[in-house]
């Protein structure tokens, strides 16, 4: 018998409001300043993002070491630690903080259990800029803990007066497995007042939830170092459905089609939309034109861009 080809399409999907608001004060910088700007690091994990402000004339560096005295430099979506700040104020750098209000949340949350003497513990990974940033905050207090079994092997007394803070583009599920770990094991143990994960990673991974059941394979549209796209995929496997990342269409392999009747995609928040109609167009050319919805939730929320690039700045 012939399968039926379908495709279960996920909401809330692509950009989120601070990926979004990043892209927009790069594209405000560059219309207010000219080119070139510089953008420590990338302004967001995505290669065509990445590759389009590029040809407008924005210069992507690894470090504000590399951007010349006095120049416009803009701190990427992830966040930076007080060291780079200071470090860029003593070059004189012209800088506009593209980080995520989420991610400085995180900052302002670590500051403050620094200040109380407690021992940070930061859940996310060591080699992220995310995660880099925050540590920064207070570094000698701070362990970083990637998995339960890191959580486990903590040689602190049950005693210490601990508290945890988590990337925000990590997995729901993971996060809440070594949070319980932390609180098995501490007695003096304090977390934000509100969950750390992004509000959007957190959708993502909801629709994720919500397509597996009823998809044979489950596509991801994300670059490779995008962290909350990788959790996408982690979770349909996890819930037992093959998945794969595509960075972009060219990273399609139809052999992932073989015998299969539903494909669930999803993007990542910080891959554009324009990447997942392609996806969908190849899917199309090999049969799976019908395309259904499935929504988990709206997302209005707006982070609007720094005062002095709209011209809304008082004098």
């Amino acid at each position: 018998m012939q399968v039926k080809k379908k495709v279960i399409l996920a909401e809330p999907r692509s950009f989120c409001a601070g990926v979004r608001r990043a892209i927009n004060i790069i594209e405000l910088a560059l219309e207010r300043h000219g080119p070139p700007i510089y953008v420590r690091k990338e302004i967001v994990h995505n290669h065509y993002v990445v590759g389009l402000l590029k040809r407008r004339g924005a210069r992507f560096v690894d470090s504000e070491d590399e951007v010349p005295a006095g120049a416009v430099c803009v701190f990427s979506a992830h966040g930076v630690s007080p060291q780079v700040r200071q470090n860029a104020q003593a070059r004189q750098l012209d800088v506009i903080d593209a980080t995520c209000p989420l991610v400085s949340k995180v900052h302002q949350e670590a500051k403050r259990y620094a200040v109380q003497g407690r021992t940070l513990l930061l859940v996310g990974h060591a080699d992220h800029e995310e995660v880099e940033g925050t540590y920064g905050h207070a570094p000698t207090q701070t362990v970083i803990i990637e998995t339960v079994e890191d959580a486990e092997r903590l040689e602190l007394a049950p005693d210490t007066p601990v508290a945890y803070l988590t990337q925000t583009t990590l997995s729901v599920d993971e996060t809440r497995d070594i949070i319980g770990v932390l609180q098995r094991r501490f007695t003096d143990l304090l977390g934000p007042g509100t969950d750390d994960i992004c509000y959007a990673s957190q959708n993502r991974q909801d629709a994720i939830k919500a397509i597996v059941p009823r998809s044979d394979l489950v596509l991801v549209v994300g670059s490779r170092n995008s962290s909350n796209s990788i959790r996408m995929v982690e979770v349909a496997r996890r819930h037992g459905v093959p998945a794969h990342l595509v960075p972009d269409v060219t990273d399609f392999d139809s052999g992932w089609l073989a015998g299969v009747g539903t494909v669930g995609v999803s993007a990542g928040a910080s891959a554009p939309e324009i990447l997942v109609d392609q996806l969908l167009a190849e899917l199309a050319e090999h049969g799976y034109s019908d395309v259904e919805i499935e929504s988990v939730a709206k997302e209005n929320v707006v982070f609007a861009p720094p005062a002095r690039l709209t011209g809304s700045a008082t004098t």
